[in-house]
């Protein structure tokens, strides 16, 4: 054990020596190698931390929060089916509050916006323009059921909701642009063209790639809105599960909604349900097919450095050759020898990844530095693989090399010149 000990330690040092002495062509061999490593650990640190900012900003809405659309979240390109779905109602909402008995509530959002256009209205107040707000009407208990924060003032109330008063509650990016300096609480601002006064403002929600959307929303009671909208009908549903109990509130939501919907038992659902937990799962699919995409250009880095690293290795088989000769003369074995040169391929390989594994650290440090909302972060695992995959193709393109090495009868390789 202590001579294959001393053989390793010995064969190693003779790899880094060979690096020392060939500094610039040790460095052009494993530059794909390097490259294809910082790859996988920048893509590695950006799928970490959009993975994790996406469930802390799902989550915030609420764990046992089941969201009802007419179309499923991400959608980009609805199918004919899609489009000609009847949209959810109120009475939708209340079906499901009085039939389901583990949905503890059900709130019901309504929302003037008509795809493609984007869902955005134009805020006004004291000659302070905003045309990127939204613009919604809840019921009441809304709030608490998406696990909406009072910041200042109040909500708004059943009462409010059920007097149609121009009330509104506003989120926290509403209050940041339209009252840095003055207190929003009793207020009048126009949206979309009617005034509503202030009633209360929204605690700062999560956000995701910096993106204010949640927080710049304007909310005021749904029969409020229904005033000034009589034609819409488009609802978003929220639904509370009783604790503990969310796969049989799924269950009943969906069996209340396609009896109502005369869905055929054969049909697929003509709504779309989810929760946090199938957000983020439909969010992960979407960038992991972003991910494989960069994986197949890093292997196409680490191809090419294995190629790279083989072909240097065969030329350093040939300049050493006279040397190969002596150490067998000198009772070398082929195993010795063998080693020698995997060692050394492994070893160049090695430090390709390891500085490609801090250039993607630093890219990865230098990203969440300049962009605060791109989250970053270099999970373990990625070091160990980018790591143990930069020595495996030191390992698996050095064989070659290293076997005919090896093989080189000594006799010959002493008269080599």
């Amino acid at each position: 054990m202590r001579s294959y000990r001393h053989n390793v330690r010995e064969n190693l040092l003779l790899a880094l020596d060979t690096l020392r002495t060939h500094k610039f062509r040790s460095f052009l061999t494993v530059l794909g190698v390097l490259i294809g490593t910082t790859t996988v650990i920048l893509v590695a640190s950006l799928i970490q931390g959009l993975n994790q900012q996406m469930s802390q900003v799902a989550e915030g809405f609420g764990t046992r929060t089941i969201f009802i659309y007419k179309l499923p979240p991400f959608t980009f390109n609805p199918t004919r089916e899609e489009r000609l779905r009847k949209p959810l109602s109120y009475e939708d909402a209340q079906a499901l509050k009085a039939e389901c008995p583990d949905v503890e509530d059900v709130g019901v959002t309504l929302f003037n916006w008509q795809p493609p256009a984007p869902p955005f209205v134009t805020a006004k107040y004291k000659g302070q323009e905003i045309v990127d707000a939204r613009f919604f009407g809840n019921t009441p208990n809304n709030f608490a059921i998406t696990n909406a924060d009072l910041d200042d003032g109040r909500l708004f109330t059943d009462i409010d909701n059920l007097h149609r008063r121009d009330v509104a509650d506003i989120g926290a990016e509403i209050k940041k642009r339209f009252f840095q300096n003055e207190d929003p609480i009793g207020k009048t601002i126009e949206a979309d063209g009617h005034n509503f006064v202030v009633i209360g403002t929204i605690a700062r929600r999560k956000e995701f790639l910096g993106d204010t959307g949640t927080d710049s929303q304007i909310y005021v009671p749904y029969l409020t809105f229904k005033k000034y909208y009589p034609n819409v009908k488009d609802n978003f549903i929220d639904a509370l599960a009783v604790p503990g109990r969310m796969d049989q509130a799924l269950e009943e939501v969906k069996g209340t909604l396609r009896l109502r919907r005369h869905v055929k038992p054969v049909d697929p659902d003509s709504f779309a349900v989810s929760t946090a937990d199938s957000i983020v799962q439909q969010f992960n699919q979407i960038i992991s097919t972003v991910a494989l995409v960069m994986i197949v250009l890093s292997s196409i880095g680490l191809l090419v450095g294995g190629i790279g690293v083989m072909n240097i290795m065969l030329v350093s088989v040939t300049e050493r050759t006279r040397e190969i000769g002596v150490r067998k003369a000198i009772g070398a074995r082929r195993s010795d020898i063998t080693w020698q040169f995997l060692l050394e391929a492994m070893t160049l390989t090695g430090a390709g990844g390891v500085i490609g594994i801090a250039i993607g650290w630093l890219f990865s440090f230098t990203i969440r530095s300049i962009f605060p909302s791109m989250p970053t972060t270099v999970p373990v695992w990625s070091i160990v693989a980018g790591f143990v995959v930069a020595v495996s193709v030191g390992l698996f393109f050095g064989m070659w090399p290293a076997v005919k090495a090896s093989r080189l009868d000594p006799i010959v390789a002493l008269r080599y010149e």
